[in-house]
């Protein structure tokens, strides 16, 4: 039942125009960083590493948890239509098994969203801004890292998304997470909010690794909030039932 979710989740994207948004979305934090980068060339001389600092630090703060919202409200708007939430909930089908498929696409959208940043980001190095060379193998473990980061970003967006009819407001939602996001983090205090783990995944405005010393604390906060989000989205659905 949870393959035939997933199958179904899928065809929703074919011919989407999310994928517009998967576009053109990350093109803006490539844009605004590069630019920031080359107006900042006289303090920032580590090349790759300063460039990277500069396309995260608007990436990850202000484009990734939106776009992730979208991603998510896009995907429950059918069931949010007219009575479609009363044929998941008489379905023959555990309600958890349609969040849990959700989850699976767009892990797989966040993956490539990472990739198409990762190319956007070498485009930019190369031809705008002149660096040699390829980027360092860090910027892929980092890219990885904010998948793992981003977890529960999209777990609790999918949360949102269920559970609020407006199609804005998990956008929203992700936009002033991620802004509050950069203050924990900012304040040394980025374990402790969800939003400001793909921060840290993605090694955010730092070009040293500032999880060198706190992997551990990062994988286990990632896997708390993401289990805490998981446990209420299957509450939620248990206690849900059939409206008119």
């Amino acid at each position: 039942m949870l393959t035939r979710c997933m199958i179904a989740e899928n065809r929703k994207l074919n011919g989407s125009v999310i994928w517009l948004a998967f576009f053109i979305i990350p093109l803006f934090p490539a844009i605004m960083g590069t630019y920031n980068y080359l107006q900042n060339l006289g303090i920032l001389k580590n090349g790759w590493y300063d460039l990277w600092t500069q396309n995260t630090l608007f990436y990850a703060s202000f484009f990734f948890a939106p776009l992730v919202g979208l991603y998510a409200a896009y995907l429950w708007r059918l069931e949010h239509l007219g009575h479609n939430w009363n044929t998941i909930m008489s379905a023959p089908v555990r309600p958890f098994y349609l969040f849990f498929a959700k989850f699976i696409v767009i892990i797989k959208m966040v993956l490539l969203t990472q990739l198409w940043v990762l190319v956007l980001f070498v485009l930019c190095g190369h031809f705008w801004a002149g660096l040699p060379g390829f980027p360092p193998a860090d910027i892929i473990l980092w890219l990885l890292r904010g998948v793992l980061g981003g977890t529960a970003i999209i777990v609790l967006e999918l949360l949102l998304a269920m559970a609020l009819r407006s199609f804005a407001a998990p956008i929203l939602v992700g936009l002033l997470g991620g802004v509050i996001g950069m203050l924990f983090n900012a304040k040394g205090h980025g374990l402790l909010f969800p939003y400001s783990l793909m921060l840290l995944g993605m090694n955010s405005n730092r070009s040293e690794n500032v999880l060198s010393n706190q992997l551990l604390p990062f994988l286990a906060a990632c896997a708390v909030f993401s289990v805490v989000f998981f446990v209420l989205a299957h509450i939620f659905l248990t206690r849900r039932d059939v409206h008119t």
